[in-house]
């Protein structure tokens, strides 16, 4: 199956199976799996970051931030349509009595920091006290300009509000602008990474930051139950991705523009102008028709449902398969 629901869906690589077979293991939570190390590590270094703590899911990995960045009673400004926001389970607030204060995101992706700054809370005992601002690169497969990163730094110091980048995509966001990824996470005071993506490991993100906040994390891991035991399996995967799978996603990138640009071309397919900028195409199709899916599929092609359809190019898919994806598009809109 062609499957463009998400990048999620990647499976590893006989060469990242090798490497999980053979993985040196400890007990990750007494600070012992020597791939574990070597993976925060190289995390931490790739970002710019002090230190990183590795995590199950890219949810936890965000909660994990969020939790030691803020107390209860505390409100972090995000946008309406992040994952930190709209798809963590209201996470923040049930476990952390974390207030969130939502905002629209700005057609590019950024939250206007004039808006940002008129949602900050008086220092009055009848508010929450704002204390964190998040962002997300890539933004529905969006890259945050690196102008506005650096003035979203300084305007989050000037109010001292602590920084936080949902980064799930962040070396999509890297190879887009053709910087390190530590250039884009500079201004930030963490940034959680996902390797179970383009990146293509099976499980696995990391939250990155200071010492004293990645204590912080450590500490909310093992209340989440999120410290695991022989990780290294895992970590050994991830620490493969993002030492061999990061300037491939260009390739990504390229078929999600090909694919944009094929499928503009066919009557009855609206692409939209934010499609291919990384490795995301937005469609709307002029005649709504719930036997999309099932037609998709009957050609081998898992596609997601909605009135606009997000395809996500991966590593488990090729050109030639953008190939075939456009001709069944082209087949569904004749009939």
């Amino acid at each position: 199956m062609i499957d463009l629901r998400s990048d999620t869906i990647t499976k590893p690589t006989p060469a990242m199976r090798k490497i999980m077979a053979e993985a040196q293991v400890g007990d990750d939570v007494y600070g012992e799996d020597p791939c574990v190390n070597r993976l925060e590590a190289l995390a931490a270094d790739l970002t710019g970051m002090e230190t990183a703590l590795f995590a199950p899911s890219g949810t936890q990995s965000n909660l994990l931030a969020l939790l030691s960045h803020c107390d209860r009673g505390d409100e972090y400004i995000v946008g309406q349509q992040a994952h930190t926001y709209k798809y963590e389970g209201g996470g923040a607030a049930v476990l952390g009595s974390i207030q969130p204060q939502p905002l629209e995101f700005e057609p590019d992706g950024t939250l206007d920091l004039a808006r940002v700054a008129g949602a900050i809370k008086e220092d009055d005992f009848h508010f929450a006290r704002t204390r964190l601002l998040c962002l997300e690169n890539t933004q529905g497969g969006k890259v945050l300009p690196m102008a506005y990163l650096e003035e979203a730094g300084r305007f989050a110091r000037e109010r001292k509000l602590a920084l936080h980048l949902d980064g799930a995509r962040l070396f999509n966001a890297a190879v887009k602008l053709d910087r390190p990824a530590r250039d884009i996470a500079h201004p930030f005071d963490s940034v959680s990474i996902c390797l179970s993506k383009g990146l293509g490991a099976p499980v696995g993100s990391l939250v990155c930051g200071s010492q004293a906040l990645i204590a912080k994390a450590r500490k909310w891991r093992k209340m989440l139950g999120g410290g695991m035991r022989q990780a290294g399996v895992l970590a050994a995967a991830g620490q493969f991705a993002l030492e061999n799978n990061i300037d491939r996603l260009e390739t990504d990138h390229e078929n999600a523009r090909l694919l944009a640009d094929s499928l503009s071309r066919i009557e009855g397919v609206a692409v939209h102008p934010d499609s291919g900028i990384t490795n995301m195409v937005f469609i709307t199709l002029t005649q709504k028709d719930a036997s999309l899916s099932n037609f998709m599929a009957s050609r081998g092609i898992l596609v997601p449902r909605g009135d606009v359809l997000r395809l996500v190019t991966h590593l488990d898919v090729t050109e030639q398969d953008m190939a075939l994806v456009t001709e069944a598009f082209r087949e569904y809109c004749s009939t």
